[in-house]
């Protein structure tokens, strides 16, 4: 028979392990934020956009660079050009594609080597339509894409996973809409960051994408490497914590109902 001692440490028990289920709920929801920075108490109260740490515009225009992966096309012949194993695949499936090498040229069938690394993008194609104008093809139209070029996208976005920047000055708005857009119903529009440069000190941009002047900003065009986050909504953070109290108390009261029970049957 349980006497009024032994409900009292049942109760404490309860109340102890309670207790302990609350705090593993609040440590699951730090863990489960992105990315956590400091400055991240401004997305309470930013307006448009706001820097941390700022770098500057950088290169807009991106330079290839040792180890980067190009895929180039001939859209007048799709064949030429054409006959290396390497493959990835982009927008596109099965893209050809062709590392920069050490030395910073990339070796293409029926041209060989061409020096091409410190060259933007539409400087790489504008030299290789020459090469091929001068040797071999008339009025080639060349179409060059650097494939190791990428954005990560993480969070409350319909689609998560790494988009390539397959033009310069891609913006912000395009990628996400390559990703389907954000979660409407579980996303916070003022919590997006953008990630950008020296992992162990990074320069981070806050976008309010409530604000439509927001977009307007040199910022938003995007980098190679940038990590994009977008977190849930405070609400929705609430719910699933009290879904998780819940989860953990049901059975404790049913624990609690019956020691009760027992207790009232046999005094």
């Amino acid at each position: 028979m349980l006497n009024i001692n032994q409900l009292k440490n049942l109760l404490f028990i309860f109340v102890s392990i309670l207790l302990l289920s609350s705090c593993s709920a609040s440590k699951a929801r730090r863990e489960k934020t992105l990315f956590n920075s400091p400055s991240d108490y401004v997305t309470d109260t930013i307006k448009r956009v706001y820097v941390v740490n700022d770098q500057g515009l950088g290169d807009i225009y991106y330079k290839i660079k040792v180890n980067d992966l190009i895929a180039v096309k001939n859209k007048q012949n799709k064949e030429f050009l054409a006959n290396i194993s390497n493959t990835v695949n982009t927008a596109e499936t099965n893209v050809v594609t062709y590392p920069v090498e050490n030395d910073g040229t990339v070796n293409l069938p029926a041209v060989g080597k061409v020096v091409i690394a410190g060259l933007t993008r539409k400087e790489a194609t504008a030299k290789l339509q020459q090469i091929l104008e001068k040797d071999q093809l008339s009025k080639p139209i060349i179409e060059v894409t650097i494939v190791n070029v990428k954005v990560t996208l993480l969070g409350e976005f319909n689609t998560q996973g790494n988009f390539l920047l397959e033009r310069d000055n891609t913006s912000l708005v395009e990628i996400i809409g390559q990703a389907g857009g954000i979660k409407t119903e579980t996303a916070d529009p003022k919590t997006l960051k953008i990630i950008r440069g020296d992992r162990s000190n990074p320069e981070i941009i806050y976008v309010n994408l409530n604000d439509i002047n927001s977009l307007a900003s040199k910022k938003l065009i995007l980098q190679n490497n940038d990590i994009i986050v977008i977190q849930s909504t405070k609400n929705l953070a609430v719910t699933q914590k009290l879904q998780n109290f819940n989860n953990v108390i049901q059975p404790l009261l049913v624990i609690i109902n019956l020691g009760v029970l027992i207790f009232s049957f046999t005094r």
